[in-house]
């Protein structure tokens, strides 16, 4: 019967130290199982996170797609402007040879309407001029007349003496 209890204290002692066991695994289980759920939750919010990552990575690729349209855009702009300004300046030069055209016209204009003046105090004079030749012309002729028919007065006054 020692044998037997014996025995059956080893049993127990093995059956103790076999519930302490199966009560450390449980316990082992259970934290598993809840590092488990722990990672499992982990897992969701990382791969929503990686959702929204990846949701911001197109609006991102997006963006950066518009950014180089704009570039590219802003570098016709840039031509375009840069044309835009040489025509401007030609344009520029072109006025200002245009500007420098005319001020010498109306320069011209000017002297020749200073000629013109002249010229016309000029031919007035010559005109007055010639009307007054005129007048004494008109006189000498009427005095002419006058003269000859006196003189043929006179010769008939002598032919008949």
């Amino acid at each position: 019967m020692d044998k037997i209890k014996e025995r059956m204290n080893a049993l127990r002692l093995e059956a103790e130290d076999a519930q302490e066991k199966v009560e450390d695994l449980k316990a082992r289980v259970k934290t598993l199982e809840q590092e488990n759920l722990s990672k499992e939750q982990e897992i969701t919010s990382l791969n929503h996170r990686n959702q929204l990552l990846e949701g911001e990575v197109e609006k991102l690729e997006n963006t950066v797609k518009e950014a180089k349209d704009a570039a590219n855009q802003n570098a016709q702009h840039d031509t375009q402007n840069e044309s835009l300004q040489r025509r401007v300046q030609l344009m520029e030069e072109e006025l200002e040879q245009a500007d420098r055209n005319l001020r010498e016209t109306v320069e011209k204009l000017r002297q020749t309407d200073v000629k013109a003046g002249h010229y016309e105090r000029k031919v007035q004079a010559i005109e007055s001029s010639r009307d007054e030749w005129e007048s004494k012309y008109e006189e000498m002729a009427k005095k002419h007349a006058e003269l000859q028919k006196d003189l043929h007065d006179l010769e008939v006054s002598i032919s008949n003496v």
